[in-house]
């Protein structure tokens, strides 16, 4: 499972001409379902997204998570983060789960991040949505749950 996280002032999720979705200041996160991953996988992801600490304090230093902040997440399904580009000039996507797996870990990682007392929001999933979002620094960070980077 992968993310790409995203400390921002505010992001919203347009579907359709429509917005579905948006948060304030907070955390934007675009999630990728592998092959093989488990709730465990999700389960670290969420564990190490609300714990970041990517927030800055009083001093000016990166010391506080999206929870010392109170602020929310807005989680969005990424099957391309999954992209293998290595071969070629078309990407393979055959490391994403199928979408009735990707699914459920998705919707297993948005309950287990509003289980640690967040506000969470989501895209639509295998929808064609346009992300509209802040990037505060810009803070960017990668995670993979099997630890590849």
């Amino acid at each position: 499972m992968r993310a790409v996280v995203q400390r921002t002032t505010s992001s919203s999720v347009w579907v359709e001409g429509q917005c579905i979705s948006e948060i304030k200041e907070g955390l934007t996160v675009l999630l990728g379902v592998s092959r093989g991953d488990t709730e465990a996988d999700a389960l670290y992801l969420a564990d190490k997204i609300t714990q970041l600490r990517i927030f800055s304090d009083t001093a000016g230093k990166m010391n506080r998570s999206i929870l010392d902040e109170s602020g929310e997440l807005l989680v969005i399904s990424q099957f391309t983060l999954l992209a293998d580009c290595r071969k070629g000039r078309r990407p393979s996507f055959d490391q994403s789960a199928p979408p009735q797996e990707a699914v459920a870990l998705y919707d297993f990682f948005v309950s287990a991040c509003r289980e640690r007392g967040l506000t969470v929001k989501t895209g639509k999933f295998q929808a064609e949505m346009l992300i509209r979002l802040e990037n505060h620094g810009p803070v960017t960070i990668l995670l993979d749950s099997s630890r590849l980077f």
